[in-house]
């Protein structure tokens, strides 16, 4: 299994950014890709996050929900976060991770906890400058 995210950059505040991750080794379908971020000094929070086996439903942080969107190409395997109206507080590492999913995999516990998630990319940096 491997996850690859491209896409990190340096960018205005108020700029946007769409950043990549490549999956490979599994079977997409029934994974639940989400991205995260971690800054200097924070712990690792959920951005977003598409549930393949929940036919594409997505979730996002409060903090991005309008601003960003997840969306994935299956049959490339590819999973997309779309940031627009960059802030600071947006810098961080950015990091796609997966988890096999169902239908109610978050039911219980939801999907921004990172500990559920089984495979994690090497992260892509995003900086926002004034």
């Amino acid at each position: 299994v491997q996850l690859v995210e491209s896409g990190g950059d340096s960018v205005q505040r108020g700029g946007s950014l769409t950043l990549s991750c490549a999956a490979s080794g599994f079977t997409f379908d029934n994974y639940a890709v989400g991205w995260f971020r971690q800054a200097p000094g924070k712990e690792r929070e959920g951005v977003s996050c598409i549930n393949h086996a929940d036919d594409g439903t997505t979730y996002y942080a409060t903090n991005v929900e309008g601003r960003f969107t997840i969306s994935s190409d299956n049959a490339k395997k590819m999973v997309y976060l779309q940031m627009n109206s960059l802030e600071f507080e947006d810098a961080a590492v950015y990091y796609c991770a997966a988890v096999l999913s169902t239908r109610d995999r978050f039911i219980y516990t939801g999907w921004g906890d990172s500990t559920l998630y089984e495979y994690w990319g090497q992260g892509t940096q995003v900086t926002v400058s004034s």
